[in-house]
């Protein structure tokens, strides 16, 4: 999938755990690793209001799109899985 999902960047940025944003955003550690890992196939708009509002930040610091020709590269690869959609 071309989307990449930047939530480790900003949890660095923001000197953050995982824990501590799952807390804070109101879903499980578990729900946050499978967005965070890019294997979600959708996120709710609570979910990313949360995101935002916690990480103080804009939907697109944790949300961008790669063309599909570069999707292939293997640092991108391990976005490819399907998972739930993660909620609140």
């Amino acid at each position: 999938m071309p989307i990449v999902i930047d939530i480790d960047i900003m949890l660095a940025r923001r000197k953050m755990a995982v824990g501590v944003l799952a807390e804070r955003v109101g879903i499980t550690p578990a729900n946050l690793a499978v967005l965070k890992n890019g294997r979600a196939k959708a996120v709710r708009f609570s979910t990313l209001d949360a995101l935002c509002d916690v990480l103080e930040c804009q939907p697109g610091d944790l949300l961008r799109w790669i063309p599909p020709e570069q999707a292939a590269s293997p640092a991108e690869t391990s976005s490819a899985d399907a998972a739930d959609p993660v909620s609140p």
